[in-house]
C-alpha cells in the first residue's frame, strides 16, 4: 500500500505509480452525520507504469484493472473534503494488488 498523498503528488503501489490528480464527486457525509443515502468519492488520477501512462477514475473501494493486476484508491482524508481551495489537506491512499 502506498502512503496517503495530496492532489498532484505520485505515490508508489507496489508495481504502477498513481497520481491524484482532482476530486471529481465527494458525496461523503462526515461519520457523526452518517445518512442513509449512499455516498461515493470519485478521484481523477494518473497511472504511470513501464513507458505508459493513463488517466482514469477511481471510485473509493472499487478495484480498477490496471497492467496484470487491481489498482484500489482506499483511503482518504478528511471524510468529506473541504470545499474550495482547502482541499489541499487531503489525502489518498492507493492499494495495487497484482502479479509481478
Amino acid at each position: 500500500m502506498g502512503a496517503p498523498v495530496r492532489l498532484g503528488e505520485i505515490a508508489a503501489v507496489d508495481g504502477p505509480k498513481v497520481r491524484p490528480d482532482r476530486v471529481i464527486e465527494d458525496s461523503r457525509c462526515p461519520a457523526e452525520l452518517q445518512g442513509n443515502r449512499a455516498s461515493r468519492l470519485v478521484v481523477r488520477s494518473t497511472v504511470l507504469c513501464g513507458g505508459w501512462s493513463n488517466e482514469l477514475n477511481l471510485t473509493l473501494g472499487v478495484p480498477v484493472l490496471v497492467a496484470d493486476g487491481m489498482l484500489t484508491l482506499v483511503d482518504a482524508k478528511p471524510v468529506p473534503f473541504p470545499r474550495a481551495s482547502s482541499r489541499s489537506e487531503a489525502r489518498f491512499t492507493v492499494n495495487f494488488q497484482g502479479g509481478r
